[in-house]
């Protein structure tokens, strides 16, 4: 079997807590990254190459998502602000003033309404069209949101740390759906198209239909687990957690296909990029780290080299 050889990002100085890639443009896909060090960092997606840091935030960054062709970015941060960015220049076009920190940020599919979320437990929707409008107050939790993702251009879910997803109607921002877990969650992923919901929640990832909000499967890990992503074909779910370890899991069989152990911390955050020919991970460590799905072939900066014994070995160039 190859050799997994992960490239290794760097540039961060503080733990990295959250990523986020771009869909597929025509100058390839995009990867953002969230830092405790006040500096989120974009990326080239497929090889991880440093692109710009974008400037603006006084305090930790706690999550940041791009739009779908990676011309506009979001950052929830700790200085108490959502900022709105031209992901082209790095130019700030909207900051967005909460009463505390800032933990989620996720773009509708349309890319004209902002989400957030965070420490305040409530969750917001901001019009980027028109960034001086007033927000919409969407609801609120009993603890801290910790994720958001839009369904579509009018469904919502959020997820918190008083142990449920809420499914909102943003039509009249009124709550649909409440689900409640036994413990707080600290992820939650949307499929590629839109049916599947990943839920992270101590030691447990879970599997949902995005519409009923019916548990489909669950997964147990060795370990606390922090973060999981589903492949965009639902081939495969990685996960990482408190272990330091990358863990890969069939998504039909739930059975263990791989796990790696490549950074020198807890793993906060894991996503699949567009093509799902990779996988990021952020950590303690402060790295940034891509993974090949597919461990033995061409692509990005990896290349297949034939070792003396005759067995081919992933290298990153």
């Amino acid at each position: 079997m190859a050799k997994q050889t992960p490239l290794t990002c760097s540039g961060h100085t503080r733990p990295v807590v959250d990523l986020d890639f771009s869909e597929i443009t025509e100058d390839g896909y995009f990867l953002i990254s969230a830092c405790k060090d006040g500096k989120p960092m974009l990326r080239q997606g497929s090889t991880g190459d440093w692109i710009g840091t974008f400037q603006g935030h006084h305090g930790a960054i706690w999550s940041a998502t791009l739009n779908h062709d990676a011309t506009r970015a979001a950052t929830g941060a700790a200085d108490y602000t959502a900022k709105l960015w031209d992901a082209v220049t790095g130019n700030v076009l909207a900051s967005f003033d909460h009463k505390h920190i800032v933990k989620a940020v996720s773009f509708s599919p349309n890319g004209k309404r902002l989400l957030t979320g965070g420490q305040e437990k409530t969750l917001r929707s901001f019009n980027t069209t028109n960034p001086e409008a007033e927000p919409e107050q969407v609801g609120k939790h009993e603890g801290i949101i910790k994720k958001a993702v839009w369904i579509d251009d009018r469904m919502v879910l959020s997820a918190s740390e008083d142990k449920s997803i809420r499914k909102w109607d943003t039509t009249c921002n009124r709550e649909a759906q409440l689900v409640r877990f036994d413990s707080a969650i600290s992820d939650i992923e949307l499929s590629k198209d839109g049916k599947t919901l990943v839920v992270a929640s101590g030691k447990t990832v879970s599997i949902y239909d995005a519409c009923s909000l019916e548990k489909v499967r669950e997964y147990t890990l060795p370990t606390r687990v922090f973060s999981a992503s589903l492949h965009p074909n639902k081939k495969s779910i990685v996960a990482g957690g408190d272990d330091f370890k990358i863990y890969k899991y069939d998504f039909e069989s739930l059975k263990e296909q791989d796990s790696y152990k490549g950074h020198f911390g807890p793993v906060h955050i894991v996503r699949f990029s567009p093509d799902g020919e990779l996988y990021a991970s952020g950590s303690e460590d402060g790295t940034v780290r891509l993974w090949q799905t597919n461990v033995g072939t061409n692509y990005g900066l990896w290349k297949v080299l034939v070792a003396p014994d005759g067995q081919d070995v992933a290298a990153a160039s």
